[in-house]
Parts: structure tokens; C-alpha cells; sequence
């Protein structure tokens, strides 16, 4: 793993949870996006070399939806940049690591991604990412 790709935060409100973090890390969205395959809206800011990106479900039932019903609003997830995210999942799979999907899957922001189950990363929610070609 690279670095931190940027931090996933649940929100019930897009809009309105944008204009706070503005506000919060004085910088504005840069992108917003629908992810339909993952049932949620996203919207990224950039603080220097850290990224923000805040998820808002698009229907009833998305993972956000489910998450801030039983968590509330707050932090979702980590994601890691990755060279070769198929290599990473085999390493993590061999490692004993639980993955939530089998193959990359096509995310936000232009990215490969795939998700690390929270019970095998002491409850955080890890995500891989790797830039599409």
C-alpha cells in the first residue's frame, strides 16, 4: 500500500455536510459523483495531500443508509492507494484478510476499488483503490 487515498465519511445530507467541511478545511468540493453500483452520492475536498470524500445514500438500501442507521453520521472508512489491487487482494486474502467483494469493482473518483471487512481490521472499513487505465 502507497498511502492513504483519502477518508470516507457517512453523511445524511450531502449538501449540507459539504458546506460544513468547506467551511471546516477552507477549501471547496472539487467533485461530486453518483456511484450507482454502491448506491451513493459522494463529494471529494482536498486539504494539501489529504482527501475527503463524503457519502450519502441514494436509496434505502445503500450500505450509508444501513451504516447511519445503525452508527450514525461519521467516520465510514479508510482507503489506501495501490499500484495492482488485484496482487493486493490475493497478499490480503493469503494474510487471512476478509475482502467484501472477489473482484475490483468500479468506484468513485475513477478507481478500482475493493473493501476489507471491518472484523478482520479491528472494525474499520478499509478500502483499496487503484487509479483505472
Amino acid at each position: 500500500m502507497n498511502k492513504i487515498e483519502h477518508i470516507g465519511i457517512a453523511v445524511k445530507n450531502i449538501e449540507e455536510s459539504g458546506r460544513l467541511y468547506e467551511k471546516l478545511l477552507n477549501t471547496s468540493v472539487y467533485k461530486t459523483e453518483e456511484v450507482s453500483g454502491e448506491a451513493v452520492f459522494t463529494a471529494f475536498l482536498q486539504s494539501g495531500p489529504n482527501k475527503i470524500e463524503l457519502l450519502e445514500a441514494t436509496s434505502e438500501d445503500s450500505a450509508i443508509k444501513k451504516f447511519i442507521e445503525t452508527r450514525g453520521e461519521g467516520l465510514h472508512h479508510i482507503a489506501f492507494d495501490v499500484d495492482d489491487i488485484e496482487a493486493e487482494m490475493q497478499r490480503l486474502k493469503a494474510e487471512g484478510f476478509i475482502l467484501l467483494n472477489e473482484k475490483p469493482k468500479i468506484g468513485a473518483d475513477n478507481k478500482l476499488v475493493c473493501f476489507v471487512h471491518p472484523k478482520s481490521t479491528s472494525g474499520v472499513l478499509i478500502e483499496l483503490c487503484q487509479e483505472r487505465k
